[in-house]
């Protein structure tokens, strides 16, 4: 092979292995958290109380907080629940389905901040409780992008994808949702019960499988 026709051959390598990595989905593992309001925040922490962070998030303007309390259910309970912030419209609870035997619920699968008609919970912080009349959920599994990120992709937001992982167990997603927003970062969140069914970790990728 001549110098000319192997450097043209390495070229072609290369900008398939580059368009490979531009495909690479990295997975964020979502272990059961709460999202609350300022006036539910008061209530469980003290008036006037903020948030504290603990670390940011991949999410731009995301944290985990110090802050953690107790969700409490029909049947059970959980405590060391972390709250992340920042502070929302509408308390908000996600859990797994594995959480919610424990807990004596059967919430649905939703979209974040899809709340009407998903059954409440009690959350119980160190200077007040909250019982919400709704607001426990389970997460649709959906996938964070911005929109060069879709166009590369080609997707749109708001499309139901499946995806393909690449951990120690491989398996196919299906129903995962696409959001496309310039304010957010590249990441495809699970919960706890997924990752475990698939072996995966954080940082590991998926990949959109393509008809």
């Amino acid at each position: 092979m001549n110098e000319q026709l192997l450097r043209l051959v390495t070229e072609r390598v290369m900008e398939k292995l580059k368009a490979f990595e531009a495909q690479k989905i990295p997975i964020g593992v979502s272990n059961r958290h709460v999202h609350v309001t300022q006036e539910d925040l008061e209530t469980l922490f003290g008036k006037g109380y903020a948030l504290t962070k603990k670390s940011d998030l991949k999410q731009p303007g995301q944290f985990a907080c110090n802050e953690t309390v107790t969700i409490r259910g029909p049947k059970g309970e959980f405590p060391g629940v972390r709250i992340l912030g920042p502070v929302r419209k509408q308390s908000q609870i996600e859990i797994s389905k594995t959480d919610s035997f424990r807990l004596g619920i059967r919430p649905p699968i939703r979209e974040s901040g899809c709340l009407s008609g998903t059954p409440g919970l009690e959350i119980v912080g160190p200077k007040g409780s909250v019982t919400l009349t709704e607001g426990a959920i389970i997460a649709l599994r959906h996938i964070h992008m911005t929109p060069e990120q879709a166009e590369a992709m080609g997707v749109r937001d708001k499309d139901i994808v499946e995806v393909e992982t690449f951990g120690e167990r491989h398996g196919v997603f299906g129903d995962v949702l696409v959001r496309v927003s310039d304010k957010f970062a590249l990441e495809m969140h699970v919960d706890v019960d997924e990752a475990n069914a698939c072996a995966l970790s954080n940082n590991d990728y998926v990949m959109i499988r393509k008809p």
